[in-house]
């Protein structure tokens, strides 16, 4: 739990974010503190690990200036469960619509999922080698009685006389040949029958279920009842490689302790899960407004989030969860409402405030120019699929800059999002015409001169709204 991060200093947390976000240095600082913060917590004394509560995050920020992305790489960088939800989509208990525990059921469903990998990982070459005995038996079938000889006892056939030792080294040969020829790859292309599971969900979340019921313990009843139901099975005819694919998943699952590994997950996601709430602003009410109304409904959401933040146990369908040691990172633009509009008791849970600056100019390019996912590395990586090479002079990359700051200060200020507008803009006709006429081994250089020809109409219009995506 936390291996990653056991070996990464503050500072190293954010030179790993910088890989990826260009700016927002106070941002980075603050996640990174609370992630090794977690760490420490587990390697602190056992009787204060429960009184160290997380410091949850409030980031302050326009759209598109790396809220998310920040939150979304820290959870990559721990190995930690994560879930992106959107505050606005919630609704206050009584009303249709989603309530907010379902963002913590969501968590322990990502946990799950990643313990339920990792216990595969631990045991693909076991399920690996039970594929490939399931493929040879499918090819060549054993000979009967031949599991009774390699006991030492002696192998019967069905008239009680031993069969001879000839047919069984012949049959043994045989099937090693062929398990030389599975290995090598060789037979990939044959086809042959399987038997495949298939789902035994009886579908009470379709239909509903007895009034009262809360999400999890229908999905719960339905997991259940789909485990007490006998497994059913049907023929397929696939491939050899595509027998692989199918038979290593079912074997790996059956070499899986199901109830550890729930068990593990449920306390992955307690001591290492982050929940990212996007859109609080969405959810605060307007200062100086009163009475009924939309505001109503909003401070309703803001009160069921708030015993999920402070730490209360959720039900799910793999266990109960503890929220007390989850990490909460709330995000919001506030144009319109401000922080002190969420309610004191909601504020008061979120201690770290962090605003994050509007891009530059200068940082435009460098987004177009630095991170290891960079919007010029992905176009050069598809049009590289096509055999082509696609490249960027420096004059280029600092003229789009240019033009998604100037954009962004005409229209609404989407951040680096503009760079999607710009890009897709200028490159649109390129990828149109690969590969019908420009066919492999083809190299495209795009000049300044080439991004002012392409996107002078852009820079032109002053109202640009027919260029906002």
């Amino acid at each position: 739990m936390l291996d990653s991060a056991e070996f990464l200093t503050p500072a190293q947390i954010v030179a790993e974010l910088d890989k990826y976000i260009i700016g927002q240095h106070d941002a980075k600082r603050h996640v990174a503190i609370a992630l090794r913060n977690r760490w420490r917590r587990l390697h602190a004394p056992a009787e204060m690990q429960r009184e160290i509560v997380p410091n949850n995050i409030l980031m302050i920020g326009s759209t598109g200036v790396g809220k998310t992305e920040i939150a979304r790489r820290l959870a990559s960088i721990s190995g930690a469960p994560f879930t992106k939800v959107e505050a606005s989509k919630f609704t206050e208990v009584g009303y249709v619509g989603r309530d907010v525990e379902s963002m913590v059921r969501d968590l322990v469903e990502q946990s799950v999922n990643m313990v339920r990998q990792r216990r595969k990982e631990e045991v693909k070459a076991q399920a690996a080698q039970a594929v490939e005995d399931l493929i040879l038996d499918a090819l060549i079938p054993p000979v009967s009685g031949s599991a009774v000889a390699k006991t030492g006892v002696g192998f019967g056939s069905t008239d009680g006389n031993q069969l001879p030792d000839s047919d069984y080294e012949l049959n043994e040969k045989t099937r090693e040949r062929f398990r030389e020829k599975i290995r090598n790859g060789e037979m990939d292309e044959r086809k042959i029958d399987i038997r495949v599971q298939q789902n035994n969900s009886p579908g009470i979340g379709v239909i509903g279920g007895p009034a009262g019921l809360d999400e999890a313990s229908m999905a719960g009843i339905q997991d259940m009842l789909g485990s007490m139901l006998p497994k059913k099975t049907r023929k397929r005819k696939v491939t050899i490689a595509e027998a692989r694919k199918i038979l290593l998943d079912e074997e790996a699952a059956k070499l899986i302790d199901m109830d550890e590994v729930k068990d593990e997950a449920i306390r992955h996601a307690e001591n290492a899960g982050i929940i990212f709430i996007d859109e609080i602003d969405k959810v605060a009410s307007r200062s100086g407004k009163g009475g009924g109304g939309p505001d109503v409904s909003r401070e309703g959401v803001q009160r069921d989030l708030l015993p999920i933040v402070e730490g209360s146990a959720v039900s799910t369908k793999y266990g109960i969860i503890h929220t007390d040691h989850i990490l909460f990172i709330a995000a919001g633009a506030f144009h319109v409402a401000k922080p002190s509009d969420l309610i004191p008791e909601l504020q008061g849970r979120f201690p770290i405030r962090v605003e994050l600056q509007s891009l530059t100019k200068d940082d435009f390019y460098r987004i177009l120019k630095d991170p290891k996912n960079a919007l010029t590395k992905q176009y050069e990586a598809l049009l590289k699929a096509e055999e082509v090479e696609l490249s960027f002079e420096d004059e280029a990359l600092e003229r789009l800059a240019s033009i998604a700051f100037e954009v962004n200060s005409e229209v609404e200020n989407i951040g680096a999002r503009r760079l999607h507008t710009v890009m897709s803009r200028l490159l649109n006709d390129i990828l149109f015409d690969v590969p019908d006429l420009i066919g492999p081994n083809a190299r495209i250089l795009i000049t300044r001169e080439l991004v002012e020809e392409r996107l002078r109409d852009m820079v032109r219009n002053r109202d640009l709204s027919q260029y906002i995506l």
